[in-house]
C-alpha cells in the first residue's frame, strides 16, 4: 500500500511544478494549497531534498523548488523514495531475502509478473503526466 508520505510526495511535486515557475515556493504555501499539515511536510521535504528530488533553501525568499524540468522525474523513482522498493510480496523486496521455497514455488512467476507491472506502470509516469 502507498502511504500517505508517497502520496503527498507527489502532490508536493506537483505543486512545485506548478507554482515555481523557476524560484522558491514557501512550504507553508503548499501545505495551504494542499490542505496538508506544515509540520507533516516538513518532515516528507527533508526526504525528499536527501533523496535529490528537490532543492530548499532557507531565510527570505526561501523555500522548496524542483532539481530538475517535470519530464524528467518518474512517479517511480518519488514513491520508491518515500516508500522503498513497491514490490508486492516480500520475497521480491530484496535479494538478500531468500526464500527456501524459491524453486518450489508456483506462484512466484506470477508474482514477478505483477512486480514488473508496478514497476513499469509507475516508471512509465512521468511528473509532467500529472500536471
Amino acid at each position: 500500500m502507498i502511504t500517505t508520505k508517497g502520496r503527498y510526495a507527489i502532490r508536493v511535486m506537483i505543486d512545485l511544478a506548478e507554482n515555481g515557475n523557476g524560484a522558491y515556493v514557501p512550504l507553508k504555501d503548499i501545505a495551504s494549497r494542499q490542505e496538508i499539515s506544515k509540520k507533516y511536510l516538513e518532515i516528507i521535504v527533508k526526504d525528499m531534498v536527501r533523496g535529490g528530488l528537490i532543492t530548499g533553501a532557507s531565510g527570505k525568499g526561501g523555500g522548496y523548488m524542483l532539481c530538475r524540468e517535470p519530464d524528467k522525474y518518474t512517479v517511480g523513482e518519488i514513491l520508491e523514495l518515500m516508500e522503498g522498493k513497491l514490490s508486492p510480496v516480500a520475497c521480491l523486496m530484496e535479494k538478500k531475502n531468500k526464500c527456501p521455497r524459491k524453486k518450489k514455488c508456483h506462484t512466484l512467476p506470477m508474482w514477478k509478473e505483477y512486480d514488473k507491472m508496478i514497476h513499469d506502470f509507475f516508471y512509465g509516469k512521468k511528473l509532467s503526466d500529472l500536471l
